[in-house]
């Protein structure tokens, strides 16, 4: 069947700023991109985001808890990552907790027993040692991002309220993004074109190649839509939980059932100790309108009955819970992915590749290497066949597997932070960025307090930890995939 078509008139559009580097979203990576920038000498930076706020999923969807900063006894995720936990604990004292940097590695009994209801805060292998995963104060997080965009306003312009569209393409290279606003549709013109939309709004129309969602076996397949509750006793709670475990799953199973969907256990909101944060899974496609709405509607249409299910079910702790609100954004993981020119892949993990072009230096959530850092490449933010636009976040250059791995805060950030640095070498150089000199972005990264491995500047602890552990290989998984790579292969494909 002919989809019914309508032709828009050709018209003019005005240009609304002309800039050296524009940065479309403010998520966890479009923010880390525009600081960096400006950090590394960049005079005319545009930030352009379509809601009121920074952060993204972060701060509008209430992803409250940022996993695996840190492998064995030393924190590999550092940067503007930890910057965030840094100015939040001197700034709003109490909105950061997780065990602390001094912490990292200890196999402290009690310690463990004192985070270990805290998801990610302690080693899945053994033996079990405490991991740098940061939960923290969401409101106050939104404060503290627009507080690092104001000490740079000399440089950087925020445009909130601004939904880029379409990019302005001129014989493969971009040289601009159309947006809409209140003001109506207008232009942005710039040297450098960051892509931090999460979802590839501009690469997907440039001409660069690109694939679609993840394997369905994955996290990544799933929407949220997060809420938030008051009144809960959350010491009763606790104690409850660990002294009645198989109450404590039927609780959950049959929220899952009332809800029509997949519920995680709610997550402790710690500072607020009467708080929770309750998220839902359903499995949907976050490229399309009906399934966002979906996800909305149906989340929202069971949160009483959840709620009422509860005070019945643990009056200990539930009697009083009340809904407080609702996040303001959905929930998203992945739907389209950059095809770069790298594209992360398992065997990344499983065989500890070097990358010269590398530009973060992750511990991540794969069990294959046990969590161990990869190096993650710039040529995962570089498309193909298109010049001078770089695309940080959770839309990198990955496969249907290895998207679950590369899609979280953490790596965001990183990628966002490596984005920002070469986009202001390339303009500075007067290079496109595939042209750019990545030793000179790599040694503003490591001055940006990024470590990287081969570094001479970086403590050389970093490389003989992971040398020492042999990158994390002594899995079963990775063992299976040097001695059996057609084994390995299946593996990869779900």
């Amino acid at each position: 069947m002919t989809e019914k078509m309508y032709h828009e008139s050709a018209r003019d559009i005005p240009v609304y700023a002309e800039c050296d580097i524009l940065v479309v979203g403010s998520g966890s990576a479009g923010h880390s991109a525009a600081i960096a920038a400006a950090r590394a000498g960049a005079k005319n930076i545009i930030l352009m985001e379509r809601y009121g706020y920074s952060g993204g999923d972060v701060t509008g969807a209430y992803v409250l808890m940022v996993p695996k900063l840190s492998w064995k006894t030393l924190p590999f995720v550092r940067g503007l990552q930890e910057e965030w936990f840094d100015r939040m604990d001197k700034n709003a004292p109490g909105s950061v907790w997780g065990p602390e940097m001094g912490d990292i590695g200890k196999q402290d009994k009690a310690l463990m027993f004192r985070w270990q209801h805290k998801m990610d805060t302690v080693s899945p292998s053994d033996p079990r040692m405490l991991v740098r995963s940061v939960y923290f104060d969401g409101p106050q997080l939104e404060i503290e991002l627009d507080d690092m965009l104001l000490e740079e306003s000399d440089r950087i312009k925020v445009m909130y309220h601004s939904w880029g569209t379409s990019p302005i393409m001129e014989n493969g290279v971009i040289k601009g993004v159309i947006f809409e606003s209140k003001e109506g549709r207008k232009a942005v013109l710039a040297k450098v074109v960051i892509d931090a939309t999460g979802d590839g709004d501009i690469f997907r129309q440039s001409g660069a190649p690109y694939e679609s969602l993840s394997d369905p076996k994955t996290r990544s397949t799933t929407t949220t839509l997060a809420w938030r509750v008051g009144g809960v006793n959350n010491d009763y709670l606790l104690e409850w939980r660990y002294a009645h475990p198989e109450e404590w799953r039927a609780v959950s199973q049959e929220v899952t059932r009332i809800a029509g969907m997949r519920m995680s256990p709610p997550s402790w909101d710690e500072p607020n100790n009467n708080c929770l944060v309750f998220n839902s899974h359903p499995a949907k496609d976050c490229s399309t309108v009906k399934d966002l709405t979906d996800t909305e509607i149906n989340t929202r249409k069971t949160i009483r009955k959840v709620i009422e299910y509860c005070k019945k079910a643990v009056p200990g702790a539930y009697r009083d819970m009340y809904l407080m609100s609702i996040s303001p954004q959905t929930g998203v993981r992945c739907s389209h992915r950059l095809k770069g020119e790298y594209m992360m892949s398992p065997k990344d993990w499983a065989f500890a590749i070097e990358k010269p072009d590398v530009i973060a230096w992750h511990s991540t959530i794969c069990r294959i290497n046990d969590c161990a850092p990869v190096e993650i490449p710039y040529g995962t933010i570089l498309p193909q066949k298109v010049d001078n636009l770089l695309c940080p976040g959770r839309h990198v250059s990955a496969d249907a597997v290895s998207i679950d791995w590369m899609n979280l805060i953490p790596q965001c950030i990183g990628t966002g932070q490596a984005a920002g640095v070469a986009a202001a070498v390339a303009v500075a150089d007067h290079t496109g960025t595939h042209d750019v000199d990545i030793k000179k972005v790599q040694d503003i990264l490591v001055d940006q307090n990024v470590p990287l491995p081969r570094n001479d500047r970086v403590d050389k602890a970093y490389t003989e930890l992971v040398n020492e552990f042999d990158h994390g290989l002594y899995t079963e998984i990775a063992k299976q995939a040097r001695e059996n790579p057609e084994e390995f292969a299946k593996y990869r494909q779900g």
